[in-house]
């Protein structure tokens, strides 16, 4: 489990909103609080949307977003078993889902 808690994550995500572009790490952190999330709420698989993870971080919907970097963490956090949901045309957007399997 990771040590950031949403207050911290969302803090640190609305600094940087004035810089609308997001970090890997900051997109990872994010991901695995939502997975947290699921894993305390005892579910068995957890279904992560682009769109939400980006919300989330901030700066989504809006100019200069990081929806490519977003889409690329949510795809290399996949493990065995995990599944694609909806994969955009050109591999990286909103639309993009990923069921996780629980735990991790």
């Amino acid at each position: 489990m990771n040590n950031d808690n949403p207050d911290s994550v969302a803090r640190r995500a609305s600094q940087k909103m004035v810089e609308q572009k997001f970090s890997k790490q900051e997109f990872q952190a994010m991901l695995q609080l939502m997975l947290d999330e699921g894993l305390k709420a005892g579910k068995s698989m957890v279904d992560v949307r682009a769109a939400d993870l980006h919300a989330r971080v901030g700066g989504y919907p809006g100019r200069g977003h990081s929806m490519p970097t977003c889409c690329s963490t949510m795809r290399e956090a996949m493990k065995s078993g995990d599944t694609v949901l909806a994969d955009p045309p050109k591999g990286a957007g909103p639309i993009l889902q990923i069921r996780y399997c629980m735990p991790r």
